[in-house]
């Protein structure tokens, strides 16, 4: 039996899970009522895949930015350490189809990107480690398996 932790993602086993998928991880209620839903947006298989860093720097840039044109009360868009995916934080929308519309629609502007917002020292911690060209591999990847989203697990 494993312990039970803290972190939701380190009681996830991720030997069952069968990405690209989008899972919601939690919900977690202020003291006014407002939600926050997060959200496990997982591009690549756990353990047998990642996104190289490159490119997963400039979708970040690419989807932070762009997803906010499609999805409203976006809070954060961010990597994870294991370079599998994203986590997703979004105030009041627990609906799975507009998290999925919304990035469909974002994994498109990546495809049609011209270049990395904010891909310079002044508004970027490591501005030398971008590819655009990874990025839209990675977009184009995750878009093959659309399909798939609503399946988190393996069967």
């Amino acid at each position: 039996m494993v312990k039970k932790m803290n972190v939701e993602s380190f009681n996830l086993d991720h030997t069952k899970v069968k990405a690209p998928y989008i899972r919601l991880v939690g919900v977690t209620t202020g003291q006014r009522g407002d939600k926050v839903y997060k959200y496990d947006i997982r591009f690549c298989q756990p353990n047998k895949d990642h996104m190289d860093m490159p490119g997963l720097h400039s979708i970040e840039h690419l989807m932070a930015e762009n997803i906010r044109n499609h999805l409203d009360n976006v809070l954060d868009i961010g990597p994870m350490g294991c370079q599998t995916g994203f986590y997703l934080a979004i105030l009041n929308n627990d609906s799975f189809e507009d998290i999925a519309v919304a990035l469909e629609k974002t994994l498109n502007d990546v495809l049609a990107a011209e270049d990395v917002p904010a891909c310079n020292e002044v508004q970027c911690g490591w501005a030398a480690n971008h590819s655009l060209e990874g990025a839209k591999e990675i977009a184009a990847e995750m878009l093959k398996g659309k399909d798939e989203w609503p399946i988190v697990f393996a069967e």
